[in-house]
């Protein structure tokens, strides 16, 4: 970046700053952006002259309030709720809620900010949000689980509609909190509509939901190794969660012939020598997604494998590495790990999981990087495909839908390609996606004028 350009953007990202104090995630968000985007709005002023990245900066508003629910044992309990609608230019707001002790306004600000980027990339009519609660469900019942969702429901729903902001799940939100969501939200208005995606398949729901983001995140891997004339076929993973993304992203790998070797929750990583195949994976999703168990019982039930607590999987020698758990996952010294190990490419299943710093280190080390926004867009397409056939009043079929994911993961590895192929043959796919997602969203907003 040239000197007068650095000065911008520091000057850009003090403004930002200013306006958004104590908001660490979201600012990581924008100068992770701007940091691309700010040249090529320099070389294309209409977009310096409408303040579009400064708009896009700022949300078109941020829902906040009170929820209040009793436990089982009778006791008033008050959480707060948010719904950020960051940008609807291109379509409907859409994004997940998280239902998190660690939901806080600035995660959602960022998480929202790069839905922006990631819905523009998909194709796809939608605009960018997200939302949440400081609500943990692990540990309560499923009746404390279905007030605490009513009652949010019972606020959110004045601010979302089929034709206004589409909420789909995220951490702590499966199709348990989606059914009593939506079941809330039919009740209130008298309307059965496609307000939430992620839906059950008896209600509304599409086939391949749940494995939508990870079999996107490994498309997005094999699309990138496919230009070095490389395939994930021989190659060793290392995935990092074991909810619907990673396990899913473990069983396309084993599709496509690689060998998976770990997967994690957020008290420490098993790592399985001998592989973590087709078998064992859904072994894993029915510990989880039934029994709501730890990974930690993975290692006594399969010989062999080991249990390494309070740790992280990045130490494990890999070519392939597939962070799927949560964002900042990571850090400079993950990724020094890495690539120290011969790690060949990177696809983010998770929301910006690695810190700034480790996509610099993969950036220069000139390993194939698919940042989040890219990578794990398969997620929100499927929700886009979800919406159209609640639209439709119609089903597609498994095979139908997954030959439509497959077709949309080209199109956004396409798009990040052209935009982020330099002269020496190494594309930078994280400027490849900012700069593709900006300007589909830049050109709508120059459409309307100053709104």
């Amino acid at each position: 970046m040239a000197a007068d350009q650095s000065t911008e953007l520091e000057g850009f990202m003090e403004r930002v700053k200013a306006r958004n104090p104590g908001e660490p995630e979201f600012l990581q968000a924008v100068q992770e952006v701007a940091a691309d985007i700010m040249p090529f709005v320099e070389a294309n002023p209409k977009y310096r002259d409408a303040k579009i990245l400064e708009r896009l900066t700022e949300p078109d508003r941020i829902v906040s309030f009170r929820v209040c629910w009793q436990d089982d044992k009778g006791d008033v309990q008050v959480n707060r709720g948010f719904r950020i609608q960051a940008n609807n230019a291109i379509g409907p707001y859409k994004g997940g809620l998280r239902f998190h002790p660690s939901v806080t306004q600035s995660v959602l600000k960022f998480l929202a900010f790069e839905q922006i980027f990631k819905n523009s990339l998909t194709g796809l009519p939608m605009g960018g949000g997200k939302g949440g609660a400081d609500f943990d469900p692990k540990g309560k019942s499923a009746a404390e689980v279905m007030r605490f969702c009513q009652s949010f429901m019972t606020e959110l729903y004045r601010h979302v509609g089929h034709d206004t902001d589409v909420p789909a799940g995220d951490i702590g939100v499966g199709g348990r909190e989606i059914g009593y969501m939506f079941g809330q939200y039919k009740r209130i208005t008298n309307n059965f509509t496609g307000v939430l995606t992620g839906k059950g398949l008896e209600y509304g729901g599409s086939e391949m939901r749940p494995e939508a983001t990870g079999y996107g995140a490994v498309y997005f891997m094999e699309d990138m190794l496919h230009t070095k004339g490389e395939q994930i076929e021989g190659k060793t993973a290392v995935i990092s969660g074991s909810g619907n993304v990673a396990t899913h992203a473990a069983e396309k790998v084993n599709h496509r012939g690689g060998k998976v070797l770990t997967l994690s929750d957020s008290a420490g990583f098993i790592y399985d020598p001998d592989g973590i195949d087709l078998e064992k994976i859904e072994w894993v999703k029915e510990l989880k997604n039934v029994r709501r168990g730890r990974i930690s019982e993975y290692a006594e039930h399969f010989p062999g494998a080991e249990y390494h607590q309070g740790k992280r999987p990045w130490g494990v020698a890999a070519d392939l590495a597939l962070p799927c758990a949560t964002q900042n996952e990571i850090d400079l010294e993950d990724a020094k790990t890495l690539l120290a190990n011969g790690c060949k490419a990177v696809a983010e299943g998770a929301n910006m999981p690695t810190s700034l710093d480790g996509v610099h280190a993969f950036l220069e080390a000139g390993v194939l990087f698919g940042p989040a926004k890219a990578a794990n867009a398969g997620g929100v397409a499927m929700s886009g495909l979800e919406m159209s056939q609640n639209s439709a009043r119609r089903a597609l079929s498994s095979e139908e839908l997954r030959d439509l994911l497959r077709s949309i993961m080209d199109g956004i590895h396409k798009r990040c390609y052209e935009a982020g192929l330099q002269g020496d043959g190494f594309c930078n796919y994280v400027k490849g996606a900012n700069i593709a997602g900006f300007k589909k969203v830049g050109d709508a907003m120059l459409a309307f004028g100053v709104v």
